[in-house]
C-alpha cells in the first residue's frame, strides 16, 4: 500500500492532522494508523480569542474518519518498524505500507510510580478510566498520586469514597497556578460537586472485543484523553455519599507495602480526623516520604506523562532533553520527509516571548494542523509562516469547578525576579493575577468569569506600556476593555 501523507496515532493529534490534510489536500490518499479501534476527533470548537480555543473530545469509532473525509483510509494495527531511507512502515502483521510524508503523532505515556503492582493505576487513556471506574465503585479509600490536571480532576470529582491527595509541592495544582490561586482554589475541595441535570450528548462508544495483535498480545488503546474526560462519568466510592480529601505537601512515595510487608516493618496506619474509615483490612498501604503511612483499596499514578517514543528506538530521531522527538520550526524532525506533533515531540525552534510548550490538549491539536500545512507546503516547494498559535501561550481549563485561563508567562517563567504582580482576589468569586515587567503585561492567570482573557491577550502582544495605568489595570470599576479598546 502506497500513500502520499500517513499519519500514525488516533489521539488528538493525529486524528487533526488527517483532518487537516484531507481538508488542504482533498484528492491525495492519506492513511491513518491507530492502535484503537476508537479515536478521538475534536468537536464543538470555539475560538474564544485570537489565541485561546475551547473544544470538547469525543470518541467515535475509526470508520466515521472514512466517512467524513474519504480520502482518509483507517487502519486498525500495531506499527512494528519505520524505515526512513525506504520511506516504509512495517505492521506486526507484516503489512508494508509505502509514505510520502509522515507525521508521528504517537502522544505520551503515563509515568506509573510502580509500574508492577496491581493495586497502582496509571491514568492516561479510556482504557485506564474504564478499570479505575469500576475498581471506585468498590472503594472506601484511594491514594492519588500527582499534582497536574488530571490529579487535580479526579480529585475535584470523586465521591462516596475518602481521598488522600499526596502532591511534592507546597500548593494544589503547581502545575497551572500559583500558591495564592490555590489558596483561593482549596474552599472548593472539599465541596459536594454541584448536580447537572443536563442529559449526556456526547455518544459513547466502547470496543466489546479485547483486541490484539498477531502474536496474540493486547493492543493498547493509547490515545489521550480529552479536555472533557471527567463530563458525565461516574465517580462514586463504595460509600455514595460525602467528599472527603485530605492533601498530604511535599510528600513523595516511598514503599508501597502489603499488609504482610507492613506488619513486619512495624510500621502503623496514620490517623487523621478527616478521615473516617476505621477498617484495617485494606489491601495495599502507602508510606510517603514524611514517614505517614495510609491504607487504601488502590493507588492513581497521575504523575504526568513522557513522549512515547518507544516504536521508534531504532531510528536515528534527535531526541530533546525531555525525552521527546526534537522538531523545528515546521513541525519536521532530524529524519528526512517525516514530521511530529502532539505530546510525542518537543518544539526546538526559538520560542517566541510569551509562548512555551506544555503537553495540553490545544497545543496537540494546534501543533498537528500546523504540521499537516507544513506537509502540503513542502510537497508544493512553498514557504509558510509559523501559526499564529505560537505566539502566545494560552489555555483554558476548568478547575475545583471554576473557569481557568492561563496567558503568556502566567506564573513569571523564565522572568527571573525583575517582575511585579498585580493581584484581585474576590473570595469565591474570582482571582485575578498579572504578571508584570518593565510595565509592561507578560503573563496572567484568570480564575473564575472575569471576562478579562481577550483584552489580557492583547495587551500582552502588543506589549503597551501600563505604566501610567497599572495602578488602576485590575479596578473593578473600571472597564479595562473599553478603555484599551
Amino acid at each position: 500500500m502506497s500513500y502520499k501523507f500517513a499519519v500514525i496515532g488516533g489521539g488528538i493529534a493525529g486524528v487533526t492532522c488527517a483532518e487537516t490534510l484531507s481538508s488542504l489536500c482533498p484528492e491525495e490518499q492519506i492513511v491513518l494508523i491507530t492502535a484503537s479501534k476508537l479515536i478521538k476527533a475534536v468537536t464543538n470548537y470555539q475560538q474564544v480569542s485570537r489565541t485561546l480555543e475551547q473544544f470538547d473530545v469525543e470518541e467515535r469509532p475509526m470508520s466515521s474518519m472514512e466517512t467524513g473525509c474519504p480520502n482518509v483510509k483507517v487502519i486498525h494495527k500495531m506499527m512494528k518498524t519505520l524505515d526512513t531511507v525506504k520511506h516504509a512502515l512495517t505492521m506486526d502483521d507484516g503489512t508494508v505500507i509505502q509514505y510520502g510524508l509522515l507525521c508521528i503523532c504517537t502522544g505520551g505515556k503515563p509515568k506509573v510510580i510502580c509500574k508492577d503492582n496491581d493495586h497502582v493505576l496509571g491514568i492516561r487513556d479510556t482504557e485506564s478510566v474504564q478499570d479505575f471506574q469500576k475498581r471506585l465503585k468498590q472503594a472506601r479509600r484511594i491514594v492519588v498520586v500527582g499534582n497536574g490536571g488530571i490529579a487535580t480532576e479526579l480529585v475535584c470529582e470523586i465521591e462516596g469514597c475518602e481521598v488522600i491527595w499526596a502532591i511534592k509541592h507546597s500548593s494544589v495544582t503547581s502545575t497551572f497556578i500559583d500558591p495564592g490561586a490555590a489558596t483561593f482554589c482549596l474552599p472548593k475541595l472539599n465541596e459536594e460537586k454541584p448536580k447537572s441535570d443536563e442529559p449526556l450528548k456526547r455518544r459513547k462508544y466502547t470496543e466489546q472485543d479485547t483486541d490484539v495483535d498477531s502474536s496474540g498480545n493486547k493492543i493498547p488503546s493509547g490515545s489521550a484523553l480529552g479536555p472533557d474526560w471527567v463530563n458525565n462519568l461516574e465517580m462514586s466510592g463504595a460509600d455514595k455519599k460525602g467528599h472527603c480529601v485530605h492533601v498530604e505537601y511535599k510528600v513523595e512515595v516511598a514503599n508501597i507495602l502489603t499488609r504482610e510487608e507492613l506488619l513486619s516493618s512495624g510500621k502503623s496506619e496514620t490517623q487523621q480526623s478527616v478521615l473516617t474509615s476505621t477498617n484495617s483490612d485494606w489491601p495495599v498501604f502507602v508510606e510517603l516520604t514524611n514517614g505517614t503511612v495510609y491504607g487504601c483499596d488502590f493507588v492513581v499514578s497521575a504523575t504526568g506523562v513522557v513522549p512515547n517514543t518507544l516504536p521508534f528506538h531504532d531510528n536515528n530521531f534527535k531526541l530533546a532533553e525531555d525525552g521527546g522527538i526534537q522538531v523545528n520550526d515546521k513541525m519536521q524532525t532530524s529524519e528526512t520527509d517525516v514530521y511530529a506533533a502532539g505530546d510525542v515531540c518537543t518544539a526546538c525552534w526559538e520560542h517566541a516571548q510569551h509562548w512555551l510548550q506544555m503537553r495540553l490538549w490545544s497545543q496537540a491539536r494546534q501543533m498537528a494542523a500546523y504540521a499537516a500545512k507544513c506537509m502540503v507546503a513542502h510537497t508544493c516547494n512553498e514557504s509558510i509562516s509559523m501559526d499564529f498559535c505560537f505566539e502566545v501561550f494560552a489555555h483554558v481549563t476548568k478547575f475545583f469547578n471554576y473557569k481557568v485561563i492561563l496567558l503568556g508567562r502566567f506564573n513569571a517563567q523564565g522572568l527571573g525576579t525583575n517582575y511585579e504582580l498585580l493581584l484581585r482576589v474576590t473570595k469565591g468569586v474570582e482571582y485575578v493575577k498579572a504578571v508584570l515587567q518593565d510595565g509592561r503585561l507578560q503573563g496572567a492567570i484568570l480564575i473564575g468569569e472575569t471576562d478579562l482573557e481577550e483584552t489580557f491577550e492583547n495587551l500582552i502582544l502588543n506589549q503597551t506600556d501600563l505604566t501610567p495605568f497599572k495602578e488602576h489595570l485590575l479596578d473593578p470599576n473600571i472597564d479595562i476593555e473599553d478603555f484599551f479598546d
